[in-house]
C-alpha cells in the first residue's frame, strides 16, 4: 500500500508542467489553488481558444442563403470576325471588286466591369446541415473544454492532496526518529549502569538507523510532491497547504444521485451526443448531393458603351443545376455518413455506460476507504497505549529494546495507513466528483469533510 501512493507521487510528478514559475503566495487552500489553476492553465486558454474559434465558424453559417455578391472587373484584347453572304446581291458587288461573302474584322481593347448577385433557393438540404454542422462542432468543443478543465482539477487536486499525505508521512518518521533518538540515549545510559546488554543497545541503534533512512525517504517523497505542486500551480517556491487531509465521518449521497448527475452532466457524453448530431448532419448533406440545387442569378454591366457584342446589359433569372453523374459514388457516400452516424451513436451508448460504471465504482472505493479511515482511529489508540506500556517497561527493565522499536514501528504504521486511507478517500473522491461531472464541487465535499477553507 505504501507503494501504491508513492507510484502515484511520482507520476503526478513526472505529469505536471513545467512552465515557467509564478509568485508564491504564503498560504494556499485547496479552493484558491483551483482557483490559481483554473487562471493560469495553458491547456484551458488553449481550449477556450478553440471554443471561440467554433463560435466564430458557427456564427458565419447563420448567413449562408443570403445573395452572394461579387464584381469582377476585365481587360479583354477582343477580335471578331463576321462573314456576311450577299446572296442575290453577289454579281452586283462582282462587278464592283467584292468578294462573296464580305468579312469584317472588329479588334479592339475592351474593359469588362460586371456585377453579379447569386442566391440560393434550394439546396437539397445542405444549407441547413451546414448549420446544425458547425453548432455540432461548437457544441464539440465546449464539452472538450469542460473535459479539459475537470481533467486538469482532477490532476491539481491529486497533486495537492499527494503533498499532504507525503507531508503527513514525514511528520510521522521525524517524530520516530527523534523517538529512537531518546530510546537509543536511554539504552546508553543503561549499559552503563550495566543494566541491559550490549546487545539491546546496539539493537537500538540499529533501529534509529532504520528510522533516519525511512525519514529521509519521506522527506525526498515531499519534495517531489512540492515540485509537483508548484510546476501546477506556476509556484516559485514551495508554500504551506492549509486544507488537509480528511474524510467525513457521514456517508456520501446515496450514488443513484451521482449517477443521474453523470449522465445530464458529463462533458464526455455531452461530446458525444454532439458527435451523434454531426454525423446526421453529415448523412443530411450526402443525402443534398442527390438533390437538385435551384439558384437565382442577377448580373449587370457596368460599362455599357465600351463593351463586347455578345454582352447583355443585364441579365436575371432562375436556374436549376442537378449532377447525373459524379466521379464519386454518391450512394456509397450516403452509406458510409449512415455508419458514420450509427458508430458516434453507439459509442455514444458505451460511454454512457462505462461511465455509470466509473460513478459506482468511485463511489464504493470512497465509502471502502472512509470506513478503513475510522477503523485506523481504533488501531492508533491500541498501538499508542502498546508503545507507552513498552517505554514504561523498558524502563524499568521489565522490557527489552526490540519491545520499544517494534512497538514504535507499529504506531508509525498505523498513523501512515491512516493518512493513506484519507488519501485514498481523496482521491476516489475526486474520481467521484470527475465522473459525474461535478469536479468545480469537490471543495464542498472537502468542507464536508473537515478540510477548513
Amino acid at each position: 500500500m505504501a507503494g501504491w501512493w508513492r507510484l502515484a507521487l511520482w507520476v503526478i510528478v513526472g505529469t505536471a508542467s513545467s512552465a515557467a514559475l509564478a509568485d508564491s503566495p504564503g498560504m494556499l487552500t485547496y479552493d484558491e489553488a483551483q482557483q490559481r489553476y483554473l487562471e493560469q492553465s495553458d491547456e484551458i486558454e488553449a481550449a477556450d481558444a478553440a471554443v471561440r474559434a467554433a463560435a466564430l465558424r458557427y456564427k458565419a453559417t447563420r448567413t449562408i442563403g443570403r445573395p452572394e455578391v461579387e464584381i469582377e472587373a476585365q481587360l479583354l484584347d477582343f477580335q471578331k470576325t463576321l462573314f456576311l453572304p450577299l446572296g442575290p446581291l453577289a454579281d452586283v458587288g462582282a462587278a464592283f471588286g467584292l468578294v462573296d461573302p464580305l468579312q469584317f474584322r472588329i479588334r479592339e481593347l475592351v474593359r469588362r466591369p460586371i456585377i453579379t448577385a447569386t442566391m440560393p433557393i434550394y439546396a437539397g438540404g445542405q444549407m441547413d446541415a451546414a448549420r446544425t454542422g458547425a453548432a455540432s462542432k461548437l457544441a464539440i468543443e465546449e464539452a472538450a473544454r469542460t473535459e479539459t478543465t475537470a481533467k486538469g482539477l482532477a490532476q491539481v487536486a491529486r497533486a495537492y492532496f499527494a503533498r499532504q499525505l507525503a507531508a503527513e508521512a514525514r511528520d510521522v518518521r521525524r517524530d520516530v526518529v527523534v523517538r529512537m533518538e531518546q530510546l537509543v540515549a536511554d539504552a546508553r545510559a543503561l549499559e552503563r549502569e550495566q543494566q541491559i546488554a550490549r546487545a539491546q543497545r546496539l539493537q537500538a541503534e540499529a533501529a534509529l538507523e532504520q528510522a533516519k533512512r525511512e525519514f529521509e525517504k519521506a522527506d525526498g517523497d515531499l519534495a517531489a510532491a512540492e515540485i509537483a505542486v508548484m510546476s501546477l500551480l506556476r509556484l516559485e517556491a514551495p508554500t504551506k497547504l492549509a486544507t488537509p487531509l480528511a474524510v467525513r465521518e457521514a456517508a456520501l449521497p446515496p450514488v443513484e444521485a451521482f449517477v443521474d448527475s453523470a449522465l445530464a452532466n458529463h462533458p464526455a457524453i455531452r461530446r458525444l451526443d454532439a458527435s451523434v448530431t454531426l454525423a446526421g448532419a453529415g448523412v443530411k448533406s450526402e443525402a443534398a448531393q442527390l438533390r437538385p440545387n435551384v439558384y437565382a442569378l442577377a448580373q449587370y454591366n457596368l460599362d455599357r458603351q465600351n463593351t463586347l457584342l455578345t454582352d447583355p446589359d443585364f441579365i436575371m433569372g432562375v436556374g436549376i443545376k442537378f449532377k447525373l453523374a459524379s466521379g464519386l459514388g454518391r450512394r456509397s457516400q450516403l452509406s458510409a455518413a449512415r455508419e458514420t452516424e450509427a458508430q458516434a451513436s453507439a459509442g455514444a451508448r458505451e460511454a454512457r455506460n462505462q461511465i455509470e460504471a466509473g460513478v459506482r465504482i468511485a463511489h464504493s472505493r470512497a465509502e471502502t476507504a472512509r470506513r478503513r479511515h475510522a477503523l485506523y482511529a481504533r488501531s492508533i489508540a491500541a498501538a499508542d497505549e502498546s508503545l507507552r506500556v513498552a517505554r514504561l517497561s523498558f524502563r524499568e527493565l521489565q522490557g527489552t529494546s526490540r519491545d520499544v522499536t517494534d512497538a514504535e514501528l507499529v504506531a508509525a504504521s498505523a498513523r501512515v495507513e491512516q493518512a493513506l486511507a484519507a488519501y485514498e478517500y481523496v482521491d476516489a473522491l475526486i474520481s467521484l466528483m470527475e465522473s459525474s461531472g461535478q469536479m468545480e464541487r469537490l471543495p464542498d465535499y472537502l468542507v464536508a469533510a473537515g478540510g477548513g477553507q
